[in-house]
């Protein structure tokens, strides 16, 4: 099972509750070409093959063109991808669990690298907002789609 670098400098964990079902919030985030659709964050996202570990995709987020790897799926309970941009070596974990009709998404992500190195706190704050900024527009999409 992969998990985040626990030694990397910026690490950051959030987790929300969404008031739909597990399939909704699911098919929303594992749909990664329709990220842009619902997160304003993520200018554009292409999925290089089938969701499966091993398969990359492109997007480009904040200014950043990033190249993502899936490492690790789990349909409706696990995803991880990570992968270098910007001399930041980043790794995601997101996992996803149903408690009656409430989905508990909780994700946590690592930044190492230069750059981080040279300005932790900074980047590990811009980390922290883009990921309430990701989990409240899935919530907010995953409430309205029911």
């Amino acid at each position: 099972m992969f998990t985040i670098d626990e030694t990397a400098p910026v690490i950051v964990r959030l987790s929300t509750v969404i008031d739909a079902p597990l399939e909704t919030v699911w098919g929303l985030h594992a749909d990664i070409e329709s990220w842009a659709d619902w997160n304003a964050d993520v200018d554009r996202a292409k999925l290089d093959g089938p969701l499966l570990p091993g398969t990359s995709f492109s997007w480009k987020t904040h200014g950043l063109d990033i190249t993502s790897t899936i490492r690790e799926i789990v349909p409706g309970e696990r995803i991880v991808w990570g992968g270098p941009a910007g001399g930041i070596e980043g790794i995601h974990v997101w996992t996803f669990e149903q408690t009656g009709s409430q989905v508990t998404v909780h994700t946590e992500e690592s930044w190492s690298g230069a750059p981080v190195d040279a300005a932790a706190e900074e980047l590990g704050q811009a980390l922290r907002h883009s990921l309430t900024t990701w989990l409240a527009a899935l919530k907010a999409r995953a409430e309205q789609a029911g």
